[in-house]
């Protein structure tokens, strides 16, 4: 009996997957638990397992096709057994054919009057799939603001959503409903005018001979492009820069490094970072909040976003309850989020949930960056490179210049929230903390 292969649901809010990658092909035989296909979804790749063993019999959903969540994908079927068809999941299955009038009726026989050709299917379901991801992540609300919608006689695609990628939440449609519509009352009476659509971009023009090359965007590129300007269009984000003395964090890592490596943690600038970051949204709780509509909601866990830089694009392993483990603990679990996040190992847990974002350009080089909220986030901060230069310092027998190891850390936060005094406080903090060196290893 053949095994069906479904897309898997990779997280609560998660509705649909793309097929990134098979491989198998047609005819190859698989083990249960071997790596079968690769998933993009909005909130992290992975490789998906067999799971059965057996031969692919099937494959029933393309790669770059999206399909539903437990949409059949794939069949499996145990060896030298045939394939049963069956109508796939991932698309609609055919119409039956109509029965015949009569079945026995010879060849030659008379013809009867015409038989009705059976209606055509509506054309519903193409028109949604015309639909734009925004359009779709809007109208997938939850089931609370949908029943509201239904209620109201509401279309939620019509409401400027402040949620995730522009999701509906309750207050945005209790919102909408107080307002006073005038139009509302002659939308019955007479046709609603279709929205106007946004202007496309300019086209791109090539002049003659020009040489080039035209590539479609990887799910993943096109999921943070989708994300960035979802935040932009959200959050209001201003940005504050400080220079950073790490002289005493560099003199730590030197003397420990070697016995980190030895218990099998890369000791890197990150994990003190981690520390006085967490440090910092303890005295700052704001920092580590949330905006849902008119509400503040204040996470009572510190869950770290490591911003990690693939080949293929960037994803955001989130190291959870960050201000329950030392240095050590930081270390290898900074370590463990970025192997397997590079491996796509990583599961839907653990890349979400998180509370407070950092990414590091500055391991390429980088003096500073101004990086984009991760929403529902309202702050993110950015670590530059760690460059050895002469800084004026204060001694006892007054100012002098001295070799320092100086870093720019750079935080950008939502002021919808968030005003520059607070901002700057937590970064003094996380300073001071940083140029103290007082860590527990």
């Amino acid at each position: 009996m053949a095994v069906d292969v479904v897309m898997p649901q990779m997280g609560e809010s998660i509705a649909e997957g793309t097929v990134s990658r098979w491989m198998k092909k047609v005819g190859d035989r698989v083990n249960r638990d071997e790596p079968l296909l690769e998933i993009s979804t909005d909130k992290v790749d992975a490789e998906i397992p067999s799971p059965a063993s057996g031969v692919l019999s099937e494959i029933l959903a393309k790669e770059g096709e999206t399909v539903a969540v437990n949409a059949v994908v794939a069949r499996i079927s145990a060896e030298g057994e045939a394939a049963a068809p069956a109508p796939s999941k991932a698309e609609p299955a055919a119409p039956p054919a109509p029965a015949p009038v009569a079945a026995a009726a010879p060849v030659a026989a008379p013809v009867a009057a015409p038989v009705p050709a059976p209606a055509p299917a509506p054309a519903a379901p193409a028109a949604r799939a015309e639909e734009t991801v925004e359009e779709r992540r809007r109208t997938k609300s939850s089931p609370l603001v949908r029943k509201i919608a239904a209620e109201n006689d509401v279309d939620i695609s019509a409401i400027a959503g402040t949620g995730l990628s522009g999701r509906v939440t309750k207050t945005d449609i209790l919102t909408y409903l107080d307002q006073p519509h005038p139009a509302a009352s002659s939308a019955a009476s007479a046709p609603a005018a279709p929205r106007a659509a946004a202007p496309p971009p300019p086209a791109i023009t090539f002049a003659p001979g020009e040489r080039f090359r035209v590539e479609p965007m990887s799910v993943m590129r096109k999921k943070i492009a989708e994300h960035m300007t979802a935040s932009k269009r959200t959050s209001a984000h201003v940005s504050t820069v400080f220079e950073v003395d790490f002289t005493e964090i560099d003199k730590l890592r030197r003397r420990n490094k070697e016995s980190y490596a030895e218990r099998g943690a890369k000791l890197t600038f990150l994990p003190f970072v981690v520390h006085a970051v967490m440090r910092g949204l303890r005295q700052f709780p704001v920092l580590n909040a949330s905006i849902d509509g008119d509400n503040v909601v204040y996470h009572n866990e510190i869950n770290i976003g490591i911003a990690v830089a693939l080949d293929w694009g960037l994803i955001v392993p989130v190291l959870r309850n960050a201000d329950e483990k030392n240095i050590l603990g930081l270390a290898r679990a900074i370590n463990d989020l970025g192997e397997r996040a590079r491996t796509k190992k990583l599961n839907p847990a653990e890349v979400q949930g998180g509370t407070f974002t950092i990414t590091n350009p500055g391991v390429y080089g980088g003096l500073y960056g101004l990086p984009i909220i991760n929403q529902p986030q309202v702050a993110i901060l950015g670590v530059g490179g760690v460059k050895k230069r002469p800084v004026v310092v204060e001694t006892d027998d007054g100012d002098a210049i001295a070799i320092r190891s100086m870093c720019h850390l750079s935080l950008t936060f939502d002021h919808r929230l968030i005003d520059g005094a607070i901002a700057d406080q937590f970064m003094a903090e996380v300073t001071k903390t940083i140029e103290g060196g007082q860590f527990s290893l």
